[in-house]
């Protein structure tokens, strides 16, 4: 079986295999793309929060745990199951 793209006026005939090592390599590059990504907003968030843990916070110290335990969640968002192709419901909620 021959796949037909076509790509900037140029017709490239694949085969099988390499339309299959093709979409195999295209999302690689993607996932590769949304781990950066993922990993900037994290280290956004994590930055944005860096107060909370600071020795001079006005926080109470349940609401300094509170934010620990939220950057902590944080941290370990790229050892969750569905890293990098993370859901909503999948980041941690800001207390």
């Amino acid at each position: 079986m021959v796949a037909y793209r076509q790509e900037n006026d140029y017709v490239i005939v694949l085969s099988e295999e390499e339309e299959t090592a093709f979409n195999e390599a295209k999302a690689t590059a993607n996932s590769a793309m949304l781990n950066v990504e993922n990993r900037n907003v994290r280290n956004e968030l994590l930055a944005a929060s860096d107060w909370t843990q600071m020795p001079d916070s006005p926080l109470a110290d349940e609401a300094k745990t509170s934010w620990a335990t939220y950057r902590t969640a944080l941290r370990n968002l790229p050892t969750h199951e569905n890293w990098p192709s993370l859901e909503d419901a999948d980041w941690p909620t800001q207390p």
